[in-house]
């Protein structure tokens, strides 16, 4: 069954600037510039200007069926994500955890690399490059952990992604071999009161 229209509003925030030209869209604010194409994805993306300085954001989709519905609400949540991010922007913590070999991780290029060492005792040295806007560093308050930060969250979260996926056990019986670096806590930069 298709609906005739469905559509979904997104209010923008004070102090944050949306432009959209044929579903390329483009979010400043105080953190920075974001740009994602969504050409793909076939709906009417829309700014509708209010009063004092409440504008709008409004997609619909004409004669959708439910795949296509479901689009609304994806390209909503990725507008958001953009707004938060270049608002608060992005925080992974990353846990190292071992059972005997200590992992090392050294931090390169001014936070825009990181080098994996001595994992399960290995002499392989494991490199991650981290994503456009990514920055990696060391915790100052937590030992053994790894704070990953930026804008976008697709990048944050890919770059973290990446670092856990090198550190996969392999040929060993993983209920026994826990150790890697995982994902303990996400969060925004700048913090609500």
């Amino acid at each position: 069954m298709r609906d005739v229209l469905k559509t979904e509003e997104l209010e923008i925030p004070a102090g944050v600037d949306v432009q959209i030209k044929s579903r390329q869209i483009k979010v400043t604010g105080p953190r920075g510039t974001l740009t994602k194409n969504v050409r793909h994805v076939d709906m009417d993306i829309r700014i509708i200007k209010g009063k004092a300085d409440q504008d709008k954001v409004t997609l619909a989709v004409w004669q959708g069926g439910r795949k296509h519905v479901a689009c609304l609400r994806t390209i909503k949540s990725l507008i958001q994500n953009m707004i938060t991010g270049v608002t608060k922007g992005f925080q992974y913590k990353m846990r190292t955890v071992y059972a005997h070999f200590p992992i090392n991780c050294i931090i390169q290029e001014s936070g825009s690399a990181l080098e994996i060492r001595n994992f399960l005792g290995e002499k392989t040295v494991r490199h991650v490059d981290m994503l456009g806007g990514v920055v990696v560093a060391e915790s100052k308050s937590q030992k053994d952990e790894l704070i990953l930060e930026g804008n976008d969250i697709d990048n944050v979260s890919q770059s973290a992604a990446s670092i856990q996926g090198i550190c996969r056990v392999r040929n060993k019986d993983i209920r026994k071999f826990l150790d890697g670096i995982y994902v303990s806590e996400k969060s925004t930069i700048v913090k609500e009161e």
